[in-house]
């Protein structure tokens, strides 16, 4: 395929994954190993799968870690609603973390299917 870099998926999750870091990082002591390292791997996660898989040879191989990569996004999506109503993530942090979530769910998915679709090109989903 490509180098994980070129991808605009890859990115918006490499910005998620440091703000969900930023985020958890005043988090309680009795949730390291709880919520804060769910997030924080569901997050790296989504990064990691893309980068992994954009090395693979093979679209059909690609998109197996793109699958992993949404799952891992959706995982993040509820790990962060639970923070949010556990009031472990402020207003203002809820409000920064999701629209990064949304935005990077929306372009692994347009990856996703760009390669799925077998298109000879993803530009559309390039830097």
């Amino acid at each position: 395929m490509q180098p994980y870099e070129r991808f605009r998926a890859w990115h918006a999750c490499d910005a998620l994954v440091v703000a969900v870091y930023r985020a958890t990082e005043r988090f309680p002591r009795t949730e390291l190993y709880g919520l804060t390292s769910q997030a924080r791997r569901a997050a790296f996660s989504a990064a990691a799968n893309i980068a992994e898989g954009s090395a693979k040879h093979g679209r059909r191989e690609f998109r197996r870690y793109l699958d992993i990569a949404i799952g891992s996004l959706s995982e993040l999506s509820y790990t962060l609603q639970l923070c949010r109503k556990l009031e472990l993530l402020s207003e203002e942090q809820w409000v920064e973390l999701n629209p990064l979530r949304i935005h990077a769910s929306r372009l692994t998915w347009r990856l996703y299917d760009a390669v799925k679709g077998g298109r000879a090109s993803v530009d559309d989903s390039l830097a």
